[in-house]
């Protein structure tokens, strides 16, 4: 990493920040190398004293205040939308702009730095925080590029049948699709009501839709609405017929403890942007060490299991990819247990609040069946799509329409950095907003 020294020997007689400093930096950021903010902000990183990271003692708004200093939202905004990307904290800005910096004044040097970053604190910081080993996991763009990866490298015969369901989003959807014209796969979809019924539904609607020539079943953790699969229980029936299983997590990582190793599924895609707090452009893949003989890379042919090669050649966005490990530290500083009991807090009371309002019709479903932060509903009479852009204006708050699944709903992706006014805003807002 480059930094202005006071001198020394060895690299310091080029400005040089030493490896080891670098790799210490974890969620301090470019506030701890003294790097200048963006013009949007106040004041610098360097001069602003930000509340110490902590496990907030309760879920209330007040017990939130210091993590939400840490954010750099424009006043007035209430981003309610997170399900579409996230906020990331200053942090993580400060991190993506020194790792461009670092680029820019000495390009090699930097790379290199930023590459041992990622090797050594970004990718093994993910892996323990998803109880995986780092040789499992592959950083991508997104979590699209991911269920691409994992998709194309199943092995498959022209005749044999993928199982997907029909909430499955766009980029979960068309790699499959993508197969069934070039190769002659099949795609298989089972019905999953919205809202989402019992786990023993689930289960059966996914058991019927099996048949002979079933090879792999992929699916959600988290739909584009909130709804929570049974995502392990139907891992495990996908063992117990021989099945690959790959799941898109794009909606779930960062919203509650994940345990991939506990899930028992062959492949999860992951988007970092959303519900992690990462820089845009930032995902992973993993593909379970005993899966690498029936998921294999799309780019390698000198891949092996032990050396699977799932990632795409070429220069990656070492910045971005390094800035992923100051969002790991700032999301594990919290604890995820407390993310969770935030995010679910915040959706209960927008729920709570929707329930006492005429011609609402609330879709999310109960507890073990909904994500902590999205919640989707409809309001008799009301256009989603026209609503979004109707509230945006009218108080500032960015939302997102739902129209799926059978819906004419609005989507609401509440995350810690929210707060219960925020919540009543919108609900009061909604009462006015007609057509």
């Amino acid at each position: 990493m480059l930094l202005m020294t006071a001198g020394g020997a060895g690299d310091d007689r080029y400005g040089l920040m030493d490896r080891r400093e670098w790799l210490r930096l974890g969620a301090t950021g470019a506030a701890a190398l003294g790097l200048p903010a963006c013009a949007a902000w106040d004041g610098d990183a360097s001069s602003t004293e930000l509340p110490p990271l902590r496990t907030p003692a309760g879920t209330g708004d007040a017990d939130w205040d210091d993590v939400r200093a840490h954010f750099l939202v424009e006043p007035g905004t209430a981003y309610l939308n997170n399900a579409s990307i996230g906020m990331p904290p200053r942090q993580v800005v400060d991190a993506v702009a020194a790792g461009y910096r670092a680029m820019a004044e000495l390009p090699a040097r930097g790379r290199s730095d930023l590459s041992a970053r990622i090797a050594e604190h970004v990718v093994p910081g993910l892996a323990g925080l998803f109880s995986v080993q780092p040789d499992e996991l592959t950083l991508t763009r997104n979590a699209s590029e991911a269920l691409h990866l994992q998709s194309i490298g199943v092995a498959l015969n022209p005749g044999d049948e993928v199982l997907i369901t029909t909430q499955e989003h766009p980029a979960g959807r068309r790699p499959w699709e993508f197969r069934q014209v070039r190769e002659g796969i099949r795609v298989n979809e089972v019905f999953i009501p919205s809202p989402l019924p019992p786990e023993e539904e689930v289960l059966s609607r996914f058991e019927d839709a099996i048949t002979p020539r079933t090879r792999a079943v992929a699916f959600c953790h988290v739909t584009r609405g909130g709804h929570l699969y049974p995502v392990e229980a139907i891992c495990a029936l996908a063992r117990e017929r021989g099945l690959v299983s790959l799941v898109d997590g794009a909606q779930a990582v960062g919203q509650f403890p994940i345990d991939l190793a506990s899930l028992d599924c062959d492949a999860y895609s992951v988007s970092l942007h959303k519900w992690m707090l990462a820089p845009a452009g930032t995902g992973f893949l993993f593909v379970r060490r005993d899966a690498r003989d029936r998921i294999r890379t799309a780019f390698a042919p000198d891949a092996t299991p032990e050396q699977p090669q799932f990632g795409p050649p070429g220069t990656a966005a070492f910045p971005v990819r390094a800035a992923v490990g100051t969002a790991v530290d700032f999301v594990a500083a919290i604890g995820l247990e407390a993310v969770e009991a935030r995010c679910r807090h915040l959706s209960d009371h927008l729920k709570s609040r929707l329930a006492e309002m005429n011609g609402v019709t609330l879709l999310s479903g109960a507890r073990d069946r909904s994500a902590p932060g999205s919640t989707i509903f409809e309001k008799e009479g009301l256009d989603a799509v026209a609503a979004v852009s109707a509230i945006e204006a009218s108080i500032s708050s960015h939302i997102d329409e739902h129209q799926r699944d059978g819906h004419n709903a609005i989507r609401i992706s509440t995350h810690i950095y929210n707060t219960t006014e925020q919540v009543d805003r919108f609900v009061e807002a909604l009462a006015r907003t007609t057509g």
